[in-house]
């Protein structure tokens, strides 16, 4: 989970007052003494949760918490808008030129995952189509243009490099050029990091960026390094003025300090978040729906924008037709399990679901590869089962089984779990009607 430990622990100390039905000056100092804790545990800069401890107390203690008829619930809408405020309050967008080559200029340290991030970068905006072309300005480190001309290749996005070429300033000039001659709208710059910052790597970013003049200097962190992560977020701004943060391996993140500590520190916006190692796993950053996330309220929003971009609208409105003249078969069945796959980790969208335990996710064990095995049964039936799945009796179940090296048990689970699956899609009165509306939907498996 994302900023597992701060979120248990910030429950933990807000659950205590949500069942008191009156609040004293006593139990709101117990209250902030936990939350200070939790969030210096969380590796939160020391300022920002003095201010933060402040701003929640003295909110806290006014009329309308003291007066409330729900004074603990109170409380927590007040840490929930001061965690807001910290964050960002609202979601920073890349601003892109209309008449102009847009361009984004990556920087940070070696192995915040930077090449990476840019080629995450190019396909979400291939997804909103652009056209990206994505640019090698590392000519340092041993296959790192190697490396981003292979994130390329995966995401279908143009790589530009100059062989033998050995000013990355004039690598970045070149590559403007080449962006307006084919047309490219988008231009990324994969520049060199270092183990450290150091003089000279501050003084070639700053002559690519006065060269090139980019519209967005981002600058790309690892958010499991905590504190480091503000330190070197302030070394990079005071000389670079970057226009805004990327956080990588949020997912992997157990304590959340560098993402709370960073804009209030540095007074930039975190812009993007990577939330896994495809290359579609890099999300907006929406300040609201973080603190919703941390404070074990979910994050409904992010999972349908996840469902609307995942679901191919062509197969939905197919499958809703089928649907309709009850024609689902095992087909639909696993095309529909592979689409939901691609939303990313079924951990992380259960997090996403309001009201849902951080302790009781921790606890239930999310088997992926259960859905390898639903997959070879469907692959080992032949195409007249899979249309009509009433007619496998015992002798075929247990061809299948052993076709697809699983038990018979297993294989009457799927049927099981098939027959279900569509009651319940007919219930829904239509797929398609259900994600326009943003509505409630449920994993096959």
């Amino acid at each position: 989970m994302i900023f597992e430990s701060l979120s248990n622990k910030l429950q933990g100390a807000l659950n205590k007052l949500k069942g008191k039905g009156k609040l004293n000056e006593k139990d709101i100092d117990e209250a902030m003494r936990d939350i200070r804790l939790s969030l210096l545990e969380a590796d939160v800069n020391f300022k920002v949760v003095k201010d933060f401890i402040k701003s929640v107390k003295e909110r806290s203690m006014g009329s309308e918490v003291m007066e409330s008829l729900t004074p603990g619930q109170q409380v927590v809408k007040i840490v929930n808008e001061e965690m807001i405020k910290i964050l960002g309050e609202k979601e920073s967008k890349i601003q892109f030129s209309s008449s102009e080559v847009t361009v984004i200029m990556m920087c940070g340290l070696q192995g915040a995952g930077k090449t990476t991030t840019a080629g995450k970068l190019a396909l979400r905006f291939k997804k909103q189509n652009k056209r990206p072309l994505l640019v090698a300005c590392d000519i340092y480190r041993p296959a790192a243009i190697k490396q981003l001309e292979v994130v390329g290749k995966s995401v279908e996005v143009p790589v530009f490099k100059i062989e033998g070429e050995t000013d990355p300033v004039l690598i970045a000039e070149k590559s403007l050029q080449e962006a307006r001659k084919n047309g490219n709208d988008v231009l990324i710059i994969d520049t060199a990091g270092r183990l450290h910052i150091d003089e000279k790597l501050m003084a070639e970013l700053i002559q690519i960026r006065n060269r090139v003049k980019p519209s967005e200097v981002l600058l790309v962190l690892d958010a499991m390094t905590g504190q480091d992560a503000v330190k070197i977020a302030e070394s990079f701004n005071k000389d670079m003025e970057i226009t805004g943060l990327i956080l990588t391996k949020v997912d992997g993140d157990a304590r959340g300090g560098a993402a709370i500590s960073i804009r209030a520190v540095t007074s930039k916006p975190i812009k993007f978040v990577t939330t896994g190692e495809k290359m579609a796993d890099l999300e907006a950053f929406h300040p609201d729906r973080m603190a919703s996330r941390i404070l074990g309220m979910g994050d409904l929003l992010s999972l349908i924008e996840k469902a609307q971009e995942s679901f191919d609208s062509k197969k939905v409105k197919e499958m809703e037709e089928k649907l309709r003249g009850q024609g689902f078969t095992l087909d639909d069945f696993l095309d529909q399990m592979e689409q939901m796959k691609s939303l990313g980790p079924l951990d992380q969208l259960l997090e996403m679901i309001p009201g849902a335990n951080s302790k009781q996710l921790k606890n239930l064990k999310i088997d992926e590869k259960e859905l390898v095995y639903i997959k070879a049964i469907i692959q080992s039936m032949t195409k007249k089962e899979r249309k009509d799945p009433s007619i496998i009796n015992g002798s075929r179940r247990k061809r299948i089984a052993n076709g697809s090296g699983t038990s018979v048990q297993r294989v009457n689970k799927l049927l099981k779990q098939f027959i279900e699956t569509q009651k319940m899609m007919k219930k829904m009165g239509g797929m398609n009607k259900m994600m326009k509306k943003g509505g409630r939907f449920k994993m096959p498996f």
